[in-house]
């Protein structure tokens, strides 16, 4: 086999050869950053309210059975409070208010979810809600996150 000699009276043939070599280094760098991803970030999402929704009846899973906005005298009013994220202790209040703002209840249960969770909270008058409209706030931790509206007709 006989070889070609190298026609060193072309200076720009080296320089193609050098080029082409730092390309193939500068590739197989790349590489090698794409299998070592940084670390995922594995924070836990914050605590925030989802939804609520009223209704007269509660199922065994604190869900409400049949939702509605519209509630007799005697009727209690139940209320399901979805959250999404996590906390290791958060505070979930529920203010139940008459048209001026007078407060009717107010009480807070100390929650610890890690994912989606319900909540559940009522409130009732066994000698009859007077007619009117009505409001309840849902605060977390001391902060309002949730409102809703509902009527008591006679």
């Amino acid at each position: 086999m006989m070889r070609t000699p190298i026609d060193i009276s072309r200076p720009w043939l080296p320089l193609i050869l050098a080029g082409l070599l730092v390309l193939a280094g500068c590739a197989k760098k790349q590489e090698s950053t794409v299998q070592n991803p940084p670390p995922a970030n594995n924070m836990p999402a914050a605590l925030h309210v989802m939804s609520v929704t009223l209704g007269r009846t509660i199922n065994p899973d604190k869900r409400v059975a049949d939702a509605t906005e519209q509630f007799s005298p005697t009727e209690t009013v139940y209320a399901s409070v979805e959250t999404m994220g996590s906390a290791p202790s958060a505070t979930l209040a529920a203010r139940w208010t008459f048209e001026d703002g007078q407060l009717v209840d107010e009480t807070s249960q100390t929650i610890a979810p890690d994912g989606p969770a319900i909540t559940e909270c009522h409130v009732t008058k066994p000698s009859g809600w007077p007619p009117g409209s009505y409001k309840l706030e849902v605060m977390l931790d001391g902060k309002t996150a949730a409102t809703k509206s509902f009527t008591v007709k006679a």
